[in-house]
């Protein structure tokens, strides 16, 4: 089972179009939970949480992880989308048990090299998958979803992400 986190601030629109990628996950069993971590929104982020029937936190990740219910978790960034396929993949790589993990960003996701190299990176931009156990450590020391994401070996799914655009 998996319980995934998505950290916002004032995004509705972006947690609207995440949550609509999460609905076979759901479907299939494989959602366990959904928490929206809210970092101080001022706009109806809170509503699109409830609306869609996710656990609604005000405050950090590090909250949201230790509410989470799943073995695993997936961290996304508000607008980012997943790519038909994605429930499969996942299942396959917890069911081994390894490493933490992200997925291949979608063709038409794909920024060009040089753009790449001239831009900050952002950690979450193609998810993360990672064992709670390994969340929960990281996050005594990172203050956010990015942070937890930085510097971390992953493995690469088999599976594609539209990735949230940059703000």
């Amino acid at each position: 089972m998996l319980s995934v986190l998505i950290e916002t601030m004032n995004d509705e629109e972006g947690l609207a179009r995440t949550l609509a990628s999460l609905i076979g996950g759901a479907v299939e069993g494989v959602v366990r939970d959904v928490i929206v971590c809210d970092n101080g929104s001022t706009d109806q982020t809170h509503r699109v949480a409830e609306h869609a029937g996710c656990h609604y936190v005000a405050g950090g990740i590090a909250t949201g992880i230790r509410q989470a219910k799943g073995d695993w978790l997936l961290l996304l960034e508000p607008g980012a989308r997943l790519s038909e396929g994605w429930i499969d993949e996942l299942v396959a790589h917890t069911g081994r048990q390894t490493m933490p993990a992200r997925f291949a960003r979608a063709r038409g996701s794909r920024t060009p090299f040089l753009a790449r190299v001239f831009s900050g990176n952002r950690a979450l931009a193609e998810g993360l998958v990672i064992s709670k156990r390994q969340a929960t450590a990281l996050s005594k020391s990172a203050r956010s979803a990015e942070a937890i994401a930085r510097g971390l070996a992953t493995r690469r799914l088999n599976a594609e992400i539209w990735v949230a655009p940059s703000k």
